[in-house]
């Protein structure tokens, strides 16, 4: 992925609601976990790509646990490979995507009950 997501620009330019940036949130990071599930994304460029700080910052303002965890697990997938034996890091990061699309699952869930 050549250019960098600035969810700042994308997220912020909508009506500035938060509840509709955390379902535009979750919409994007749901393509960016399928991207890493069929590895059209690795993780290591996952962080530049979309985990990366100026994301986090701008996410933590939100003030949403969920979306919060999202990015941090986000930024730790790397890691896993560089951690854990290749076996072990590719059975955990699975587990992880599977964790972070729970979790975006539960941010388009509440606002639709909230809608």
């Amino acid at each position: 992925m050549q250019y960098p997501i600035d969810l700042s620009t994308l997220l912020s330019s909508e009506t500035g609601e938060i509840p509709r940036q955390l379902e535009s949130f979750a919409l994007l990071s749901l393509g960016v976990i399928e991207s890493l599930m069929n590895g059209s994304l690795r993780p290591k460029d996952s962080i530049p790509f979309f985990f990366h700080g100026q994301n986090c910052r701008y996410i933590r303002k939100l003030d949403n646990k969920r979306a919060d965890e999202i990015m941090g697990r986000g930024v730790q997938l790397a890691d896993l490979f560089d951690a854990l034996p290749s076996e072990e890091a590719l059975r955990e990061f699975e587990r992880e995507l599977a964790v972070m699309r729970g979790l975006c699952a539960r941010l388009l869930k509440k606002r639709r009950l909230v809608a």
